[in-house]
């Protein structure tokens, strides 16, 4: 069984501590292992311990002294205190001072791996909480997940044009969220209470579009049987969002600038028209200048529509983002799937940060998704990404392969041989959860080497 966890074992009877260590790294766990409290100051402040575990008695300070510096770290690991000297006072003060359970010696291996076991598990619960909370929390606007300037003064337009009643068109590339947006300016406005209306302009049949958007009265044409309130009826003292309004036809834009101009509607087959109360958002992944100027869209239409209009950033714009929303995928995921992944490598977020998602945030939320389910391992590897977000990791020296017909390289573009090494060895760490044990095999080194290399 492989983990990731890295645990810091603290103990002065070198013979206890190598079994300790044999049998933890035999578990798959990567152990820091000193023989005192001085000695484990260093590791416990430079590397990110999951589990202390360390023997109560110790030539100078105590295993208690210990804990202080543990609890200060974010986040802090999970302790575990062991004695030879047990009694239930000792236990009661390791407990009070902060340790998550107490061990006394002789131990029985089996029960300690258990405990082991448990903590870990325990501390991973807490901080998958904490780690779900903290990114449900962060920088969300109604729904949508954003922190870079770009976005920031997207939900500060929003928030202007929200108290107003006039036609907000939403551009931006599929897969920005442009819906989300929309759904925004409702909440932020007086209307959002009331109801909140979309309809896809491209998934409606073009004769049926017109009924569907204005209603119709009873018998107005076959099958119509009894009169039907339309969208537009429907969405009354609230807002009609119109989702790829490109793609209305030409008939029916005449008739909505219409509806937009004064506020009446005519169903079909009635001779009476209705004033409603609708505000009117429409979003587009086309360039309507663009369609204006072929003859596929109705120019004073688009400038109606255009009153207030919001520009929806690509994520390639937005990278700041990036890994705000990965994140934020991925707990959701773990919420829904009951699983615990604890995150990224660091080779799979530098591939997502150098993607360029020409899929935008829809994509990415799609990746993160794949991976997760197809995961084996607590971190999302590399590996686990789609083929072509893989090839957009920087640090693998592939990646920096000469292309067919591409310029030749100069001299100061080709990596150092010392480069090329310290990638290598970030790769395999990465591939391998970060189990220097597995990685100096592949590497074919001592652990004692790979640690020299990595300092």
């Amino acid at each position: 069984m492989s983990h990731t966890e890295h645990l810091l074992l603290v103990e002065d009877d070198s013979g206890l501590r190598e079994l300790l260590q044999e049998e933890l790294e035999a578990e798959g766990y990567q152990v820091t292992a000193c023989g005192s409290a001085e000695d484990a100051l260093g590791p416990l402040q430079q590397a990110e311990i999951d589990l202390l575990i360390s023997d109560l008695r110790l030539p100078g300070a105590d295993g208690l002294s210990l804990l202080p510096p543990a609890q200060a770290l974010s986040p802090a690991p999970a302790v575990l205190i062991i004695t030879a000297f047990g009694s239930v006072q000792q236990a009661v003060n390791a407990l009070q001072n902060g340790a998550d359970d107490f061990l006394t010696k002789p131990l029985e291996i089996d029960h300690f791996l258990l405990t082991v076991k448990r903590l870990l598990e325990n501390r991973r619960l807490r901080r998958e909480v904490q780690r779900y909370r903290s990114i449900m929390a962060v920088e969300q606007f109604h729904g949508i997940i954003g922190q870079s300037s770009g976005m920031r003064r997207l939900f500060q337009h929003i928030r202007q044009m929200a108290g107003a009643d006039g036609p907000v068109l939403i551009q931006g590339e599929s897969g920005t969220g442009k819906e989300l947006v929309a759904r925004a300016v409702h909440e932020e406005s007086g209307r959002s209470g009331k109801p909140y209306m979309v309809v896809n302009c491209g998934g409606i049949p073009a004769e049926l579009m017109e009924s569907e958007f204005f209603g119709h009265a009873a018998g107005a044409y076959t099958g119509a049987r009894k009169a039907r309130a339309g969208l537009f009826q429907q969405a009354e003292g609230g807002t009609l969002m119109l989702d790829e309004i490109g793609e209305m036809p030409l008939a029916l834009q005449a008739k909505l600038l219409r509806a937009l101009q004064d506020g009446n509607v005519r169903p079909v087959g009635s001779d009476h028209e209705i004033q409603l109360d609708v505000r009117v958002i429409a979003a587009t992944n086309r360039n309507l200048t663009e369609c204006v100027e072929q003859g596929t869209f109705r120019e004073d239409l688009f400038y109606r529509l255009e009153t207030f209009n919001l520009q929806v950033p690509p994520l390639r714009e937005r990278s700041d983002d990036i890994h705000y929303l990965a994140d934020f995928f991925l707990a959701r995921f773990n919420a829904r799937q009951q699983r615990q992944i604890k995150g990224f490598s660091d080779a799979a977020r530098q591939a997502l940060l150098h993607y360029p998602f020409p899929g935008n945030v829809r994509e990415l939320q799609n990746a993160v998704e794949r991976a997760a389910t197809f995961s084996q391992g607590a971190l999302i590897e590399l590996h686990d990404l789609p083929e072509r977000m893989q090839s957009s990791n920087l640090s693998n020296p592939v990646t920096h392969s000469q292309a067919p017909g591409s310029p030749p390289q100069t001299d100061d573009q080709l990596p150092s041989l010392e480069q090329v090494q310290r990638r290598y060895i970030h790769q395999v760490l990465d591939a391998t959860g970060g189990n220097k044990r597995k990685a100096a095999d592949i590497l074919g080194i001592t652990r004692r080497t790979l640690y020299r290399w990595i300092e």
